[in-house]
């Protein structure tokens, strides 16, 4: 297949910020008391969206610290070290494969819009993308209604679309768009809940290249 649109995840697909994300979670509880931590492997099995649900299986209590409160401290102590975070394996080889083979990318991301327009700008990756849809918000409750409004305005064959992603967020987001999905296994969520979608799963975006027709 040869895509008429590849739709990109960010955080997680093509900005490895997983051990950050990892770090700011335990950074967070310690500050606010918790006693727990999380490494890689657990971590990976309690993110998701929205991501308040996320933080009350981290553990948080919300009548002792609040979500807003939370969700602003996180972003405090995440953006000033993200400017450190660099490409997934294999994230520019794809990119430049795609758009050598004349296919259109957009990033579809739960982060706020001018923190990626920023963080995509530095990693000198702006060339690469027609369309930046991100959220007015720190929050990231979901990306579903961004999608669905640019699906609406553009007349597309979704059949020929694919969105890549790291989180089964990305695979109900794809799927609310009647779109294909890809899910890659070095991001957010470990392979055996990516699995449980039964779509593509690859553990790299090495992989990426080949399962496309890209000539």
């Amino acid at each position: 297949m040869k895509p008429s649109l590849v739709i990109w995840d960010w955080n997680g697909t093509l900005l490895d910020d997983l051990a950050l994300c990892n770090d700011c979670l335990n950074q967070l509880l310690s500050e606010h008391g918790y006693p727990q931590q999380y490494d890689r492997a657990r971590y990976q099995e309690i993110f998701g969206f929205p991501i308040v649900d996320y933080y009350q299986k981290a553990g948080f209590d919300f009548t002792q610290h609040s979500f807003e409160q939370l969700s602003a401290r996180f972003m405090e102590l995440y953006l000033p070290a993200s400017a450190e975070c660099t490409l997934c394996p294999g994230a520019k080889e794809a990119l430049t494969a795609i758009r050598s083979a004349g296919i259109p990318q957009i990033i579809l991301s739960a982060s706020p819009l001018n923190v990626l327009q920023n963080q995509v700008a530095a990693l000198g990756l702006s060339d690469f993308f027609d369309k930046l849809l991100g959220q007015n918000n720190i929050y990231a409750h979901s990306k579903k209604e961004a999608g669905l409004a640019f699906m609406a305005e553009h007349t597309i064959d979704r059949s020929q679309v694919v969105m890549i992603g790291d989180t089964l967020h990305d695979y109900e987001v794809a799927c609310a768009m009647g779109t294909n999905s890809i899910l890659c296994a070095a991001g957010h969520q470990s392979r055996s809940r990516l699995s449980s979608c039964g779509v593509p799963v690859i553990d790299t975006l090495c992989e990426l290249p080949k399962l496309f027709t890209l000539s």
